[in-house]
């Protein structure tokens, strides 16, 4: 009775059963099968090959006659099978494949020796079988194809990418370098396709095949004996990159460059490579050198604006900033203002400049007198001009003219009502109004927010708005709820010590309030602006301790990740805070992001797909 009722179940509500109407034996087959009832699967599966024959079911049906023991059956079927579509090499490897399992190896030889004997004489035909043995895992048969195809295909289908594949997956790694080496010196264009493969089979950060270093070894070879290939230089290039030794391959870059014409292009790309990889000062010796060709080389302007980026992002990505780095910084960007960016090309300059002058120099003046200088250029975009006033405005709320700023910020909202930049205005104005203890109009116009089509914008939206409407609730909230948007403001100020005193005499007046944990987060970001990590990193802690059921949780285990990776320098610490995320943060909005950063860090292998 338990048994008929599972299957009624089954064929009322299976996904099958409500998308198309598909045939009962179809189900029951299916469903004996997945509960291993493979007799009672076999007479469903007769149905329907009788009525029409597809390669899904053909192969669970062999497969349950295997699982009955009823082999001299699964054998005429297979062979059936395969003799019908004697074209697909593919049931043929199939067949071969039935004989291996049910211990007739000879049968198999056969088999194959003559799969490869009719199909290697063509071009594609050779891919097609090669493809078809290592998809079922027959790696020496698509081996024996090759050097089949090759015999008889000789120069005319090289087979060189193929050959390196197979060999990488025995192991034989000398015999897949020289096959890589032979495909880069007839068909250079294959380098993009090659360095592809190299990175999907090898693990170069931690290589234990010492594949790197032979790679290494016979590209410097290469390049001596053959000084006039660029092919080589570029691949050891790309190699050191692999490797993340940056500093050996700006040295081949920077040759490299001189044998084509000093442009710097190919310096300056890699310089690029350097700084999202936070190797500042390798990429700074890099831009050095492009500048240093001279002012009437292409590529002298941008290697000037990315060398002065690379100040602004020690100071307000790494906050590795100093009173001295920082002073130097200012100089430089004023020197770039007066003689190398002026007008309209030195907008994005401005606005670096004015962020160090209001947020790290301590000159709110200086940075709103340049901001106001920038919006006079003539000639500016109407996107232009409402970035310099977003930052304009944003400085307006550093500088308590939040009024002001929310002028600002209204008008961007209303000429950019339907992009990215229209809604992190309103976001802001919404925080403007927040901060002065307006929460019902601040919630009206974050609740547009949450349907924005910037996931960040309208992450952050629902999680102010989460905020208010949490710590509303009663009376007295209202007291505390007043003194910690007050709080917020001092703390976008950067009035740090103003800020910790009232989120500490909220938890003083209310010690059982629901904002211990959104003090804690907001103490964690001020220590982040700092640069002082681990004192960041106590205070998310004191989340992920004492508050892993509320809402913050995910983001304060999310943070302590990116600290240890980024900040801290201790992957497999930063490795624990994301697969926390995975397994123990079940519906989180950080989930994808922090799946991306542990595969990077441990590699996709290192956690199995099916409990994420």
């Amino acid at each position: 009775m338990k048994r008929f009722i599972q299957i009624l179940i089954f064929l009322c509500f299976s996904p099958l059963a409500i998308a198309q109407p598909t045939s009962t034996d179809q189900q029951l087959a299916n469903l004996y099968y997945s509960n291993g009832e493979f007799d009672k699967a076999i007479p469903y599966f007769e149905k329907i090959l009788n009525k029409q024959s597809v390669k899904y079911d053909q192969l669970r049906y062999v497969e349950c006659l295997e699982k009955t023991n009823k082999i001299k059956d699964a054998e005429r079927a297979m062979k059936k099978f395969a003799a019908a579509n004697n074209e697909d090499v593919d049931y043929q490897i199939l067949l071969g494949d039935f004989y291996s399992r049910n211990n007739n190896p000879a049968e198999e030889e056969k088999i194959f020796n003559a799969l490869i004997k009719n199909n290697t004489k063509i071009g594609y035909q050779v891919i097609d079988l090669y493809n078809s043995f290592l998809k079922r895992g027959k790696t020496e048969w698509a081996l024996k194809t090759l050097e089949s195809g090759r015999k008889n295909l000789k120069k005319n289908f090289p087979l060189y990418l193929q050959f390196a594949e197979i060999y990488g997956i025995l192991g034989r790694t000398d015999e897949m370098i020289t096959e890589y080496f032979e495909a880069l010196e007839q068909y250079p264009n294959y380098m993009p396709e090659i360095q592809t493969e190299l990175t999907n089979s090898i693990d170069f950060v931690n290589d234990q095949t010492g594949v790197y270093s032979k790679l290494k070894e016979q590209l410097l070879v290469k390049i001596q004996k053959k000084p006039d290939e660029l092919i080589y230089p570029q691949m050891l290039i790309w190699l050191f990159t692999q490797k993340k030794e940056f500093k050996s391959a700006l040295v081949q870059a920077q040759a490299l460059d001189k044998r084509q014409g000093n442009t710097g292009a190919i310096v300056l790309d890699l310089c690029d490579m350097c700084v999202a990889n936070s190797e500042y000062n390798v990429a700074r010796s890099g831009y050095q050198y492009v500048i240093a060709l001279g002012p009437d080389k292409p590529n002298y302007y941008a290697a000037y604006v990315a060398l002065l980026n690379v100040q602004y992002r020690e100071i307000t990505v790494e906050k590795l900033g100093t009173p001295e780095t920082i002073a130097s910084a200012v100089k430089d960007y004023r020197y770039a203002l007066r003689n190398i960016a002026k007008g309209r090309k030195g907008v994005v300059l401005m606005r670096e400049l004015a962020t160090i002058e209001a947020y790290y120099n301590n000159n709110a003046a200086a940075a709103q007198q340049l901001l106001d200088s920038t919006l006079a250029i003539p000639g500016l975009t109407d996107m232009e001009k409402a970035e310099v006033k977003m930052l304009l405005a944003d400085i307006l709320v550093l500088e308590n003219d939040i009024w002001q700023a929310s002028l600002y910020y209204m008008q961007i909202d209303t000429d950019f009502k339907f992009e990215t930049i229209g809604s992190e205005a309103k976001y802001k104005n919404a925080r403007v109004f927040y901060y002065d203890g307006d929460f019902k109009f601040a919630q009206s116009q974050l609740d547009v927010l949450k349907q924005s089509t910037s996931k960040l914008i309208a992450n952050d939206a629902m999680k102010l708005s989460i905020l208010i409407t949490d710590n509303l609730g009663l009376d007295s909230n209202y007291t505390a709820m007043y003194k910690f948007a007050i709080a917020d403001l001092l703390l976008q100020q950067h009035k740090y010590e103003d800020a910790f005193y009232l989120y500490d005499s909220i938890q003083a007046e209310f010690p059982d309030h629901g904002l211990a944990d959104e003090i804690l987060m907001r103490k964690a970001q001020a220590m982040q602006e700092h640069g002082k990590w681990n004192e960041a990193v106590s205070y998310l802690e004191k989340i992920v301790k004492y508050y892993f059921d509320d809402i913050l949780a995910d983001d304060a285990v999310f943070q302590l990740g990116d600290i240890y990776e980024n900040h801290l320098k201790d992957k497999e610490k930063a490795a624990e805070y994301y697969k926390k995320i995975l397994f123990e943060c079940k519906g989180s909005l950080l989930t994808v992001e922090a799946r991306k950063r542990f595969r990077a860090l441990r590699g996709d292998a290192a956690i199995d797909p099916d409990d994420l």
